[in-house]
C-alpha cells in the first residue's frame, strides 16, 4: 500500500476555475531531482502573480484581476494534455522519441514558461519600452530559460504521468524552441520537438485555448463555446505537420469567432484604449526612472518590476518635486480613472477580400481630414486617432508558418479547399477606428467634424480617406 500511496507525495492538485484540477509534480523528501513545484516557487514565476493577464483591461472589467501566473498554469496543463494525446502518433511518425513522461514534461515546461519574460502591463511594455532595444518578452523569456531557470529544468526527472526513462532529461533548448515562432539558431533540435511546435504556435494553441475562455470567464463576458476537448481530440500529426480532422473544423471556427469577439469587446474596448493612450504618454519615461536600461543587462532589477511595484513606486513620487511628482499625478489620474482622452467618433470595418485587407490606414491621414473639416479657430484642436485591427485568420492560409490543415476522412487526404471554405466564414481583418480628444470645450463641434470627415455608411475603410 505504501508504494501505491507514494504517488500522492509526488503530485499535487491545484484547483482552477477553467480546467478543474491541474496536476503539479512535487519534490520528494530527500530527492536531489527537481519538480514543477521548484519552477513555480522560483521568483521569476512568482512575479507573474503580480502582473495582470489583461494589461490595462482590469481597470475596465472588475472581475479581470487574474494574473499571468494563472494563465501560465493553464497553458502548462493544456500543453501536457496535448502531448499525451499526440504521443502514440508522434512515436510512429518520428524516430528516437523519448519516453512519454519526458515529452509530456518538455511541453508542460514550455507552456508554463512561455510568458515568463513579460514585464508590467504585458504586451504594452513590449510596445512602449522593449521596442527601443529591438526585443520583446519572448526574447527575455528565452534568455531566462537558457540561463537562470536552466539548472531547475535540467534537474526535472518526472511528469505527472511518471518518471523519465534512465538517462533522459529536459533540455532547456527544446523548451526555448517550442515557444519560438521562428527556428532558433543552430544546433538543431530533435525532429520530435519540431513536430510538436504547433502546440504553442499557430491559430489554436495551448496558449490561446487557455486565455480566451479564461479572460471571458473572469471578465464576465459571454462568448460562444470554446470546445477545447474536441479540438485536442481531432488534432493529430502526419508527415505534413499538425492536422485537424474535419470533424473538428466547426469547433475551430467557433473558437476563432470567440477570440475575435474578445479582441473587439475586451482587449480593444474603448475605455481600455483610452487608458492605453493616457499611459503611452508617460510609460516610457516612467520605466526609464525605475529600470537602468535593457532588462537583459539588468535582470535583477527587472525581476522586481511588476504591475504592483510600478504603481507603488510612482505613488511614492507624489512626495517628491519636479518631474517625478508630475508623473505621479498622471498615474494617479489613471488609477482613479480620471482619463485624459474622450471618445468623439467610432466606426467598425470588416474585410473579407484580400484586396481590402492589404490596405492599412495611417492615423495621421484621419487627423488631417478631420482638421480640414474643422472651423479655422479649432484647426489645431488636440486629437488622437486610434486604429485597432485584428486578423482573425491568415491573409493567405497556405503560406502561414503554422497552417491549419484539414483532413477529410472520406477522401483520406488533406484538402486545401476545406481550409479555404472554413476561413471564408471569417473576415480577414476587422478594424475599429476611434477618435479621441482631450478638449473639454467644443466637443460637439469636434464630434461633428469627425463625423463629416470619416463616416461613410456602408463603405470600405479605404473609401473613408481621400
Amino acid at each position: 500500500m505504501s508504494d501505491l500511496a507514494r504517488q500522492y507525495d509526488a503530485v499535487n492538485l491545484v484547483a482552477d476555475p477553467l480546467h478543474g484540477y491541474i496536476k503539479i509534480t512535487k519534490r520528494l523528501h530527500g530527492s536531489s531531482a527537481a519538480a514543477e513545484q521548484d519552477l513555480l516557487d522560483d521568483p521569476w514565476l512568482q512575479r507573474l502573480r503580480r502582473i495582470h493577464q489583461l494589461q490595462s483591461a482590469w481597470w475596465v472589467f472588475p472581475g479581470g484581476e487574474h494574473s499571468r501566473f494563472q494563465h501560465a498554469l493553464g497553458a502548462m496543463h493544456l500543453s501536457g494534455d496535448w502531448a499525451r494525446r499526440l504521443y502514440p502518433n508522434l512515436a510512429e511518425l518520428v524516430p528516437e522519441v523519448p519516453s512519454l513522461p519526458c515529452v509530456e514534461e518538455t511541453l508542460r515546461v514550455a507552456g508554463l514558461l512561455h510568458d515568463v519574460g513579460h514585464g508590467p502591463f504585458g504586451h504594452f511594455f513590449d510596445q512602449n519600452y522593449l521596442d527601443r532595444f529591438r526585443i520583446d518578452h519572448e526574447v527575455i523569456g528565452r534568455a531566462l530559460i537558457l540561463g537562470e531557470l536552466s539548472p531547475t529544468i535540467t534537474a526535472l526527472d518526472a511528469s505527472p504521468s511518471g518518471r523519465f526513462a534512465p538517462g533522459e532529461r529536459v533540455d532547456p533548448r527544446w523548451v526555448a524552441e517550442l515557444i519560438a515562432e521562428a527556428p532558433l539558431a543552430a544546433p538543431p533540435v530533435p525532429l520530435w520537438v519540431t513536430a510538436l511546435k504547433p502546440i504553442l504556435n499557430g491559430m489554436y494553441t495551448a496558449d490561446n485555448l487557455d486565455y480566451v475562455p479564461r479572460d471571458a470567464y473572469m471578465c464576465g463576458v459571454k462568448i460562444g463555446p470554446v470546445d477545447i476537448e474536441r479540438l485536442l481530440h481531432y488534432s493529430f500529426l502526419a508527415p505534413e505537420g499538425m492536422l485537424l480532422h474535419q470533424h473538428g473544423a466547426q469547433a475551430l471556427l467557433l473558437f476563432l469567432n470567440a477570440r475575435l469577439y474578445l479582441y473587439n469587446n475586451i482587449y480593444y474596448h474603448r475605455t481600455v484604449r483610452r487608458i492605453d493612450l493616457h499611459m503611452r504618454e508617460i510609460f516610457g519615461e516612467t520605466i526609464e526612472r525605475i529600470l537602468p536600461g535593457n532588462p537583459l543587462d539588468h535582470l535583477s532589477a527587472y525581476q522586481g518590476l511588476t504591475d504592483w511595484s510600478l504603481i507603488d513606486t510612482v505613488d511614492g513620487w507624489r512626495r517628491q518635486e519636479g518631474r517625478p511628482a508630475e508623473l505621479a499625478r498622471e498615474w494617479g489620474r489613471i488609477v482613479r480613472r480620471e482619463l485624459k482622452w474622450r471618445l468623439i467618433f467610432e466606426d467598425y470595418y470588416e474585410f473579407s477580400s484580400l484586396e481590402d485587407a492589404i490596405f492599412y490606414p495611417d492615423p495621421s491621414e484621419y487627423v488631417r481630414r478631420i482638421r480640414e473639416a474643422l472651423p479655422a479657430d479649432l484647426a489645431q484642436a488636440s486629437l488622437e486617432v486610434d486604429v485597432a485591427s485584428v486578423d482573425p485568420r491568415p491573409q493567405n492560409p497556405f503560406n502561414d508558418p503554422f497552417p491549419v490543415s484539414i483532413f477529410n476522412p472520406v477522401s483520406q487526404a488533406v484538402e486545401r479547399s476545406a481550409v479555404a471554405e472554413l476561413f471564408r466564414r471569417l473576415p480577414i481583418r476587422t478594424t475599429l477606428v476611434r477618435v479621441f480628444t482631450d478638449e473639454r470645450q467644443h466637443l460637439e463641434a469636434l464630434r461633428a467634424a469627425a463625423e463629416r470627415a470619416l463616416y461613410r455608411p456602408d463603405s470600405r475603410l479605404a473609401e473613408a480617406l481621400p
